[in-house]
């Protein structure tokens, strides 16, 4: 299996073919030759900024969350391909209820959610309880184009999200790990099947530790 690698940094390198870029100072330079710029905090005006100077793909980060209806307009001015989404996401906490009513013999304890789920952070990292998933759905349904799940994909659970992600998303998703400087990278490739992976700079120039022997670093394409 081919997996595709970009490098995910907070500055340009003109020798990388492929980038992703947080916003930032150092963006407004380059905006044009990265494939995408990512807007952790960043509103609708600094993506239409972005966007008007020549940036390929803008990644909206919370402002979507805040008002989901940016996705379209920004879809209907720029261009379905011009729009993506950059999801950061953990595993959503399960709180315990004893419900006593129906039989006062026993007491039955249930929980919020009965599979493991992600939810939606902010980018703050603080939690929203939105649903990951179903979002990141709604979010591709009113036009985004790429999405950048930002994960520290960990154990079975996670694994099995992830798999399911790329099953329904295909090209669209890219994987980035959101905190984890040592992730297990194997496994993502192994279980979560992830094929499309942005690294940080100190795990983009190991990349080939994950290639397949006969695969290509041609991932200009995945992100056009």
């Amino acid at each position: 299996m081919s997996i595709s690698f970009c490098c995910l940094a907070a500055s340009f390198d003109p020798a990388l073919e492929v980038q992703f870029l947080v916003d930032g100072p150092a963006v407004d330079g380059c905006v044009g030759q990265c494939a995408a710029v990512i807007l952790p905090t960043g509103d609708e005006t600094r993506a239409e900024v972005l966007l008007a100077a020549g940036a390929r793909q803008v990644l909206i980060g919370e402002a979507a969350l805040l008002d989901s209806g940016v996705i379209e307009r920004l879809v209907a001015r720029y261009g379905k391909e011009r729009i993506g989404l950059a999801v950061p996401v953990r595993n959503l906490a399960v709180d315990w209820a004893f419900e006593t009513v129906s039989n006062a013999d026993f007491k039955v304890v249930t929980p919020s959610i009965c599979e493991p789920t992600w939810e939606v952070l902010r980018a703050d990292g603080s939690g929203t309880g939105t649903h990951a998933e179903w979002w990141i759905g709604q979010m591709v349904e009113r036009g985004a184009h790429t999405v950048l799940l930002l994960a520290d994909i960990d154990g079975d659970g996670d694994l099995n999200l992830c798999a399911g992600l790329v099953e329904k998303l295909g090209g669209q998703l890219w994987v980035a790990p959101r905190a984890s400087e040592a992730p297990p990278l194997a496994d993502w490739i192994a279980f979560g099947q992830v094929k499309q992976l942005a690294l940080p700079p100190a795990l983009y120039r190991r990349r080939d530790e994950w290639q397949c022997p006969a695969a290509t670093n041609e991932s200009v394409e995945a992100v056009s």
